[in-house]
């Protein structure tokens, strides 16, 4: 639910190609993209944003990388939630390739690029509430994965 609406910051998720291609790009606009990378305490991984910022327009596509890697001896299975930063932006957030709700299993000292192919829709210049919203953030958060252990879904108990 919260991918299909933007719910709680949340990224819609879920774009035909002819969407992406036939987007026309509102270059007046241009919008700071930052990112960030948390870990819950129990994993033992590093795990960071490769870069700290995009600066783009809506309507146009751009391609951000994490890195992760797993500093202990045996391999450990990951597991990540996201949401955007303002809330309400998250409905123009669009991630057409991302590594989020994936298992992600990594080796003993194993070190991967983890890639977020995204775009903001250019219906976010036309809404009124987003008028004075220049910066976004994209924050990821890797949980380890553990058999029955459910996520927590942000802004919900």
């Amino acid at each position: 639910y919260c991918q299909a609406t933007g719910l709680g910051g949340t990224a819609v998720a879920g774009h035909s190609s002819e969407q992406i291609e036939s987007m026309v790009p509102v270059k007046d606009r241009v919008i700071k993209v930052t990112f960030n990378a948390d870990v819950h305490a129990s994993l033992h991984w590093n795990f960071r944003p490769q870069q700290t910022e995009i600066y783009l327009v809506p309507g146009e596509t751009a391609l951000a990388f994490y890195k992760a890697k797993n500093s202990t001896d045996k391999p450990v299975i990951g597991i990540s939630t996201y949401n955007v930063i303002p809330y309400e932006a998250g409905q123009y957030f669009n991630k057409i390739q991302c590594f989020c709700f994936e298992e992600q299993r990594l080796n003993p000292h194993e070190e991967v690029d983890m890639p977020v192919f995204f775009f903001i829709d250019p219906e976010f210049a036309e809404d009124p509430r987003m008028a004075s919203v220049e910066n976004i953030m994209l924050s990821y958060t890797f949980f380890e994965a553990k058999e029955g252990h459910k996520l927590p879904l942000p802004g919900y108990n």
